[in-house]
């Protein structure tokens, strides 16, 4: 899991400091936001296999910055984390396409596990989409 690149997103900052040692501790490799403006920045600039996102945040929303996460990437793998939010919100959240939703505070061997499911399945998509290109190729070259 040590080339796990994970996106912590809270406005909470102490919060995503202390969240983002936690599981730095356990091999991960962590970039953080602290608002869904920042979030989106750094998923234009970089691939994550997954991504925690607060869903209550000021500013761009939890769902907001999801929807718009997804149209960045429809292959990332989002975890959403709340403490205030209800089960019909996390029911939205999980239709818009999120992965998973846990509660606050997580469990940290229940989030890395969460992670570490997340990051399966992203390489799943992106080596379903790499045989994708290279049937394209060859379909196209006769071979």
């Amino acid at each position: 899991m040590s080339s796990t690149w994970i996106l912590l997103v809270d406005d909470e900052e102490e919060f995503l400091d202390v969240l983002a040692e936690r599981l730095e501790s356990r091999g991960l490799k962590v970039d953080t936001a602290a608002s869904g403006e920042s979030a989106l920045e750094r998923a234009e600039a970089k691939e994550y296999d997954a991504i925690l996102l607060d869903m209550a945040m000021p500013g761009l929303t939890g769902t907001e910055t999801l929807r718009r996460l997804l149209e960045i990437n429809a292959d990332l793998q989002i975890i959403l984390l709340t403490g205030q939010s209800t089960l019909s919100q996390a029911v939205e959240a999980m239709k818009q396409g999120a992965l998973d939703f846990l509660e606050k505070p997580a469990d940290i061997d229940t989030l890395v596990d969460r992670i570490e499911t997340a990051a399966t399945k992203k390489s799943s998509l992106m080596d379903k989409r790499i045989e994708e290109r290279l049937s394209d190729i060859m379909r196209k070259k006769g071979w």
